[in-house]
């Protein structure tokens, strides 16, 4: 049975760091064996080591790189070195170096502490379990992520507490447990698709809602508080814009609607709203989905414009201004065209803002503990084991700096972090080669690098690129304009051709890829695909088909 608590409501006032006492510079005149045994007593990680040594320095950097405080004294630069060294062997039966010792056990040298972090078990030694502490682990954020990081210490033993707190939009929309993509974004984007699995997994679980104020401790603490949309810093912003945190809560249809962003939140938002036949006008500052690749984005926006979606680029809006109350309500959306420098208005009953997201990282004490900052983001940094500058404190998901914004990768790293910290494992989230979806009304898979990036990367003469345009057997039947559907592959060509880049649009483009992500992970090149036979008639066929194409040509 899992031991977790939930705290829905609970608001993270403050993290305050533990108090740890100082090393102390060892007296080259105290006696030998005291001067060993008070190093030892005073830091809880203890290296006895020389400064030429390969091994010590190999050691060394490994406590650098999971940020955990330690001691070096480097005995080979004190006069009595070789007495302390032979007075180390009389105590451990060890005189080469690195000695090490943790919380006064002796662990020994390199070998044995690099055995101890390839099993999972080192941390657990620098940071043992405390009776003081109310909860092994406490994650804050009750998100897609915590969740999966919280649900997977619980199953392997340990007590684990949720603080998941919401603040509310400037409409006032808030939701409970889930975070984002349950609750205002992936789920239902796509219908509500699955929402009872958030109910299976409370099942198991106690629910605080009252949002009590307290204090708790962890030995070890996650930080999965997520994102929020982000409004522009125009006049009527807030007071008459939403976000797609509010779109799925309105009590009445959003009618005409202004949608101002190109990301895949605003693309996909645009495209349902205009297939349930809504007016629909997208204001874009510049590019279309930044981070995708740039042809395949331009596809996506011609073919939301043959669906009457009204695309105003490049402008940005400049004032939002509410012209008549009522259900609904009429609302003027002032723009500027940034290469005209023309201005211009259009009337709507809804402006939705899609413009970004920021990190939830303020306002909870992270600089109290020196957990570090991206300044230019906002975003927590972390290593590969998304360990913080603080040892015990760790994140996962959206609020990763340099991570993917994915809720099956928030997900797939909470899962590995919690077995890694309890379940003696030591297996990294893989953040190379992740498919993704973007489900405009064509919808876009895509796995690896666009084919700008691999230029950037490989070089224009190392990169060939292998497309197609198709025709899904089901537009036969209606006649539809297929001249959308495209799929193309980018090669590694001084790699054996190795796949670096898929990219598929067209329907069900999101089941085509999942597959395809095994293949790529496991380097997959070009005849690879060649020599697979592909099923007929299926829109997935079409990527094992893919024809040469010339990068020149596209070029012009």
């Amino acid at each position: 049975m899992m031991d977790t608590d939930v705290m829905v409501g609970t608001e993270v006032s403050s993290l305050k760091r533990a108090r740890t006492p100082s090393p102390e510079v060892p007296n080259k005149m105290a006696p030998v064996k005291d001067l060993i045994e008070q190093n030892i007593k005073d830091n809880n990680v203890m290296v006895f080591s020389k400064s030429t040594c390969p091994f010590c320095k190999k050691v060394k950097e490994l406590f650098k790189s999971l940020n955990v405080t330690f001691y070096a004294l480097e005995i080979d630069l004190l006069d009595n070195g070789s007495t302390i060294q032979d007075k180390l062997k009389e105590m451990t039966e060890q005189r080469t170096v690195p000695n090490v010792f943790i919380h006064g056990k002796h662990i020994g040298g390199a070998d044995a502490t690099m055995k101890l972090h390839t099993d999972g078990k080192l941390m657990e030694l620098i940071m043992p379990p405390s009776e003081n502490y109310t909860y092994d682990l406490i994650v804050i954020g009750g998100g897609s992520g915590g969740l999966a990081c919280s649900k997977e210490a619980a199953i392997i033993g340990k007590k684990v507490a949720v603080l998941d707190f919401v603040k509310p939009s400037p409409i006032g929309t808030t939701w409970g447990l889930g975070g984002t993509c349950v609750n205002v974004g992936c789920i239902p984007k796509k219908l509500m698709h699955q929402a009872a699995i958030l109910g299976n997994l409370l099942q198991q679980v106690t629910i605080d809602k009252k949002g009590r104020e307290g204090e708790m401790t962890a030995q070890h603490i996650v930080l999965a508080t997520g994102l929020r949309p982000r409004y522009p810093d125009i006049p009527g912003a807030r007071e008459y814009g939403i976000t797609s945190d509010d779109l799925f809560s309105l009590e009445n249809s959003p009618g005409k609607t202004v949608i101002i962003g190109a990301s895949y939140v605003a693309l996909e938002c645009a495209g349902f709203l205009a297939g349930i036949k809504l007016d629909v006008t997208v204001l874009v500052r510049s590019i279309l989905l930044r981070g995708f690749d740039q042809q395949m984005a331009e596809l996506i926006g011609n073919d939301m414009i043959s669906h009457g979606i009204k695309v105003k680029r490049p402008s940005i809006p400049t004032k939002i201004e509410l012209i008549e109350e009522g259900t609904p309500r009429k609302l003027r959306v002032y723009y500027k065209h940034l290469d005209s420098g023309e201005e211009g208005s259009v009337e709507c009953n809804t402006v939705m803002f899609a413009i970004g997201r920021d990190p939830c990282t303020q306002g909870i004490g992270l600089e109290n503990v020196g957990v570090k900052l991206n300044p230019k983001n906002g975003k927590v940094i972390a290593g590969d084991n998304e360990q913080t500058s603080v040892p015990n404190i760790f994140g996962v998901g959206d609020i990763m700096d340099g991570k993917l914004e994915l809720t099956p990768v928030a997900i797939q790293a909470g899962r590995l972090l919690a077995r890694r910290l309890y379940g003696g494992q030591n297996e990294l989230c893989d953040y190379v080669n992740v498919a993704t979806t973007v489900f405009t009304p064509l919808e876009y898979g895509c796995i690896g690098l666009s084919e700008e990036d691999a230029i950037a990367r490989f070089g224009e003469e190392n990169v060939e690129v292998y497309h197609t345009n198709y025709q899904p057997l089901e537009y036969t039947v209606a006649k539809r304009d297929v001249s959308g559907c495209y799929a193309k592959l980018v090669c590694n060509k001084s790699d054996n051709e190795r796949v670096v880049g898929f990219h598929v649009l067209g329907p069900n483009a999101g089941e085509v890829t999942q597959g395809y992500a095994v293949a790529i992970k496991l380097g997959a090149t070009k005849k690879d695909f060649d020599r697979t036979i592909g099923i007929h008639p299926t829109v997935s066929e079409v990527s094992v088909s893919t024809v040469r194409f010339s990068l020149l040509y596209l070029r012009k």
